[in-house]
Formats: C-alpha cells, structure tokens, sequence
C-alpha cells in the first residue's frame, strides 16, 4: 500500500514537471512575425475588366454535329472600387453586367446512320448583372512590397433574364425566364506590383454557398418554377480571375 502511494505521488511530480516545462516553452517561444505595410491606409483600388468574344459558323463540323450555321457573342464588363480602410485592410464592391446572344439557323446531332436530330431556327439572348460587397486582407511575401497574397470575402446579389424561341410558324416556341441568385464566397488570390499605382491580380473561389430561383413561363402558358442551392468546398477553376487594378 506503501509502494502504491509513492508511485502515485511519483507520477503527480513527473506530470507536474512535463506541465511545467510545456508552458514554459510556450512562454518563451516566439513566432516575432513583423507585419509589412503592404497596401497603406486611405488608399483607393479601383479597376474594370471588359471581354467580348464573337463566333460565326458556316456548315461547321465537329464530332457528332454537322452542317452548324449561326453566330454567337458574348459581352461583359465588371468595374471595381474599394478603399483601404485600415492598413491590408479594404472594403468595397463591384459590379458586373453580361449579355450573351445565340443565332442558330441549322445543326445535325448525328449519332448513328440512322439516328440524327435537326435543329434550325433557334434564337436565344440573355442579360446578367450582379453587385458584390467584397472584404479584403492583404500580406506581403516576406518583406516584399512587390509581391503578397490577399484574402477576399464575398457576398454577391444578381439577377437577369433570358429569351429562348425555336421554329417558325405554327411550330414557333419561346420561353421566357427571370432569375435572381445569391452566393457567399472565399476567394484567395495573389497580386503582383507593376509600379507604385498599378498591380496585376489573380484570384481563384474555394468556398461558396450559392442559391438561385428561377421562374419560366412557355408560350405565355405553362409557368414552371426552379430552385437551386449549392456548396463548394473545392478549388472552383471556372471562377479564376485575372485583372490589372489601380492603387490609387
């Protein structure tokens, strides 16, 4: 019984001991991590983005699709403000508007020598747009003033509509759609200092929550209703975004 008590009071004083030199180590260990000015307090970023894309086919042939005759085009602009309200520290908005319209005069789906599906007289046009409340959190690479990466948080409202008619005559048929979308997402990116104004920027999204809701109404008859919700926990490709913006 004797034995029994001075192992247990053994044990206490070793485990006393290991505590005792942890929390000392952790007293003592210091990271002395030296936060750089990367981007000043007072500071404006300001930017815009355009792109526009334009196709037109004749008799085009790819894989199963033959005989594709129409023309398509695609527009966007996105301009940016935000202001340093802190040093590394920003906040602002952004905007975005899209159009994109589709003429196709005729296409064959061909999947066999004797399956193929014709589609002519499709008509197709849609407008976007979108605002964005953005947060940034800027840090240098080391002590570099050139090179850091920046942390965004995003909370984005949008809607648009979209018109898609097919066949002519007594065959004619359209659908008309109205949307509306929200979505939080997570955007890490990097930004590269061209000179003392200027900066080149890349972000890509890793996490977002995203719901929309759309409303169709076919022939001004039949009205259908749609909602969709979605999480992205994973590298997004599609949302990579690259732009030059001006540090003002």
């Amino acid at each position: 019984m004797k034995s029994s008590r001075q192992l247990n009071i053994i044990f206490l004083l070793t485990a006393i001991f290991f505590v005792g030199k942890v929390g000392s180590a952790q007293d003592v260990f210091q990271r002395k991590l030296e936060q750089i000015t990367f981007v000043p307090k007072g500071q404006w970023i300001t930017g815009v983005s355009v792109s526009y894309s334009q196709s037109d086919q004749d008799k085009y042939q790819f894989l199963i699709i033959e005989n594709l005759s129409g023309d398509t085009y695609t527009f966007k602009v996105s301009p940016m403000l935000m202001f340093a309200f802190k040093d590394n520290l920003a906040a602002g908005g952004r905007f975005a508007y899209s159009r994109q319209r589709t003429r196709l005069n005729s296409a064959d789906v061909v999947l066999g020598s004797d399956t193929e599906y014709n589609v002519d007289n499709l008509y197709s046009i849609s407008h976007n747009f979108s605002g964005m409340l953005a947060f940034r959190n800027y840090i240098s690479l080391g002590r570099s003033t050139r090179f850091g990466l920046f942390n965004e948080v995003q909370l984005q409202f949008g809607g648009g509509q979209s018109k898609l008619c097919t066949g002519t005559g007594r065959d004619f048929t359209g659908t008309f759609e109205r949307s509306f979308n929200m979505s939080v997402g997570l955007a890490p990116g990097l930004a590269v200092f061209l000179n003392n104004y200027s900066a080149l920027e890349v972000n890509v999204g890793v996490l977002g929550f995203n719901y929309s809701q759309t409303k169709s109404t076919t022939d001004q008859i039949y009205i259908a209703n749609r909602d969709t919700k979605s999480a992205n926990f994973k590298i997004n490709l599609f949302s990579i975004t690259f732009g030059v913006a001006s540090y003002l």
